[in-house]
């Protein structure tokens, strides 16, 4: 076989394995602070924020709760804390000072320069704001200007709210891994999606024009939406094969 028929993907140049996250890390946005979590700091009022899901159903996809008390949540935050991964996030909106959310980055590979986001558990507090939104895209940009070529998000193939928000978020769809694991006692196909290097400059630009504050009218209703800014940013664009009825 001649050189000119091998096919033996891109050079990667001047490239190195990017710092995995510090116990220092924290994100400051105009709406949300993430810093990481603490069981002393954050366990109580995360509860709270999370005990006005009244049908528990935040954790319909996750492979722990719902959490019948404080001290069970307690014991959970406490076996999550100080972790280097997954490596998990409390986020609190400014407007109120409040804790009310969850995320974390998660299978960290720095040799291959990828990391997943993952454990988002956002209470009814967070859940389809502006803040919930900025969260994501401060965990991104930290992600790409660390240097990492590839950032995931991967979920239960049944939740479509998860696999709608993910390509919302600029998340293009990679395929369905079946019979991926089995999560409380139930099997799980697990949805791939994930955005590249290359692809955040434009991705960057699309959350900054959806942030920016004349997208908002007086009484903060967004003008023009980020799926709209992001739609043309995605890689595979059939969303029949995201979100099947």
């Amino acid at each position: 076989m001649t050189d000119e028929n091998r096919k033996l993907g891109e050079p990667v140049e001047n490239w190195s394995p990017p710092p995995a996250p510090s116990s220092n890390l924290k994100l400051e946005g105009e709406y949300v602070s993430l810093q990481p979590l603490s069981a002393e700091i954050h366990a109580e009022q995360l509860f709270q924020a999370n005990s006005l899901d009244r049908e528990g159903g935040i954790w319909d996809y996750l492979a722990y709760g719902p959490f019948a008390s404080l001290d069970d949540y307690l014991k959970w935050v406490k076996s999550m804390e100080g972790k280097s991964d997954p490596f998990c996030l409390a986020i609190q909106r400014k407007d109120s000072g409040e804790f009310c959310g969850v995320a974390s980055f998660m299978r960290i590979t720095p040799r291959a320069g990828s990391l997943e986001v993952g454990h988002l558990c956002f209470s009814p507090k967070l859940q389809k704001t502006v803040a919930a939104t900025e969260a994501m895209f401060l965990m991104m940009k930290w992600a790409f200007e660390a240097g990492y070529r590839r950032y995931e998000w991967k979920c239960n193939s049944l939740n479509l709210a998860s696999r709608r928000a993910a390509q919302r978020l600029g998340f293009s769809y990679e395929g369905i891994f079946r019979q991926a694991l089995v999560s409380k006692g139930r099997n799980r196909d697990t949805a791939w999606f994930a955005v590249i290097d290359k692809e955040w400059p434009e991705l960057e630009n699309a959350f900054q024009a959806y942030l920016a504050p004349e997208n908002f009218d007086q009484d903060g209703r967004q003008i023009c939406s980020l799926a709209l800014l992001t739609r043309k940013l995605l890689y595979k664009t059939d969303f029949a094969l995201t979100a099947p009825e």
